[in-house]
């Protein structure tokens, strides 16, 4: 079956996931003005607000697009008491494994070599269970509250049952491209979440950047976690493991690491997402 007879045999199922609380409900898009309002929302927080370069084609038409966005489910969450593009307030890109028929396949290879999530002792830890990637995250302005980040993993909790998911993976971004001024976060991520040996991911060798600048005793985790970016801190909060090796993104301004989240390491206080 190719990849887009397998999306539309699943969308149906998956468009009777919606999580709903007063006037903000979250479920997929479903069309393609949805997706292009997401793709707009990205434009407003990646470019307007966070500096990014767009490419022409990207500057012109106002929308953060690109090749995956065909492949990818788009997760939106919607203020309905709003009309038209505005209505949409967040985004998350969904990629699993069964959509992609390598693992060039998805986003994060481009700056991480994930050869170690296919050797034999991951996908024995895997079982019958597949990975999902995570991307392109933002949320509206006056919407940043953990109120509305809560009801989108409501549905990504929903989501990874429903499609037997082992792990989350995908690339987050410290600010800034200066790794003078990111070496006690780096370090602090390296020494305390780096990925188990067995399947160590590593940044690519022509783009890695180093993360070991200090040593464990050297530096005070309390500073250091104070200058992680807030998805950072979610993604270690769930229990998430830190890839070997940072990525300068000149395009977007950021310095990216590797997250990888065990879906069978989250807290027992997290497990909470999966109830109705």
């Amino acid at each position: 079956m190719n990849i887009i007879a397998k999306k539309d045999k699943i969308k149906k199922d998956l468009e009777s996931i919606v999580i709903t609380s007063g006037d903000i409900e979250v479920r997929l898009a479903c069309t393609k003005e949805e997706i292009e309002a997401g793709q707009k929302l990205r434009y407003q927080v990646f470019f307007k607000e966070m500096g990014a370069k767009p490419s022409e084609t990207v500057r012109i038409q106002e929308r953060d697009f690109d090749n995956f966005d065909d492949i990818c489910d788009h997760l939106l969450a919607f203020d309905n008491s709003k009309s038209g593009p505005d209505r949409v307030i967040a985004t998350y890109r969904l990629l699993r494994e069964e959509l992609i028929e390598k693992k060039e396949d998805f986003y994060s290879s481009s700056e991480f070599d994930l050869s170690n999530l296919y050797n034999d002792y991951f996908r024995n830890l895997m079982g019958d269970r597949q990975l999902l990637e995570l991307g392109r995250s933002c949320v509206k302005e006056e919407y940043r509250t953990n109120a509305v980040m809560h009801l989108m993993w409501k549905f990504i909790a929903r989501y990874i049952d429903k499609h037997k998911i082992a792990y989350l993976f995908g690339c987050a971004s410290l600010q800034g491209t200066d790794l003078e001024r990111l070496k006690l976060p780096l370090s602090y991520l390296y020494n305390n979440h780096k990925t188990p040996a067995e399947y160590n991911i590593q940044a690519r060798p022509e783009l890695a950047q180093k993360m070991d600048y200090f040593d464990e005793g050297e530096y005070s985790n309390k500073e250091a976690l104070r200058a992680l970016a807030p998805l950072v801190k979610g993604y270690l909060r769930l229990g998430c493991y830190i890839g070997d090796g940072a990525v300068i993104d000149e395009q977007f301004g950021t310095t990216d690491v590797f997250i990888l989240l065990p879906i069978d390491r989250l807290e027992s206080r997290y497990l909470a997402l999966w109830d109705d």
